[in-house]
């Protein structure tokens, strides 16, 4: 596949289109070559800091559904990370350099670009001519591109989000419950003996 190039999979609603994001989510970009290192930097970071959350909360015994969504969630920012630090590093020195940028590969080292490939262009249309700014354009529901790193991310965001009463409500009550153990331990050291 070359850059751009689609792949009809089921009709024309679910294609593979090969593009490289070279930002963030709906291809935000940092500008510059300061932006892509600076995202590139917080990825890293960012993955560190879910890897503490979670090891903390399993350390806290936090149900399985909840590891499953930051573990989905993880999942998602390290297959990004992979793609932007050293996928095009290994594809230009595999020779499939021709797949990216014109034959140029994908970028140095921390610089790389995100392959995404999955679209779902379920049906496309006009705005109607009474919507203010956009009355007239075209418009394709839901033009997105991704793979399945940002999948597993959304999932994992949206499914906490949904659910979020009842996990924050079961990690509070692991908060109080250590709380009160706590203090009570305290409270009987401190105890005088009789």
């Amino acid at each position: 596949m070359v850059l751009g190039e689609e792949i009809p999979m089921i009709g024309s609603w679910f294609k593979l289109h090969f593009t490289e994001n070279d930002g963030m989510a709906f291809g935000i970009e940092l500008p510059g070559t300061f932006g892509k290192l600076f995202l590139t930097l917080f990825r890293l970071v960012a993955v560190s800091g879910i890897i503490y959350y979670l090891l903390i909360q399993v350390r806290r015994g936090i149900d399985r559904g909840t590891v499953i969504l930051i573990a989905l969630i993880l999942a998602g920012a390290l297959g990004n990370i992979i793609d932007s630090v050293f996928y095009g590093r290994w594809f230009t020195s595999l020779g499939l350099a021709e797949w990216s940028q014109g034959g140029n590969g994908y970028d140095k080292w921390f610089h790389g670009q995100v392959v995404d490939m999955f679209y779902f262009p379920l049906f496309s249309g006009t705005y109607p001519d009474w919507i203010p700014v956009k009355g007239g354009d075209r418009f394709t529901f839901f033009s997105a591109i991704f793979n399945i790193a940002d999948a597993a991310i959304s999932i994992g965001l949206f499914a906490i989000l949904i659910f979020k009463r009842s996990l924050f409500n079961q990690l509070k009550e692991d908060v109080v419950t250590e709380t009160s153990s706590e203090k009570g331990e305290t409270e009987a050291a401190e105890e005088p003996a009789s």
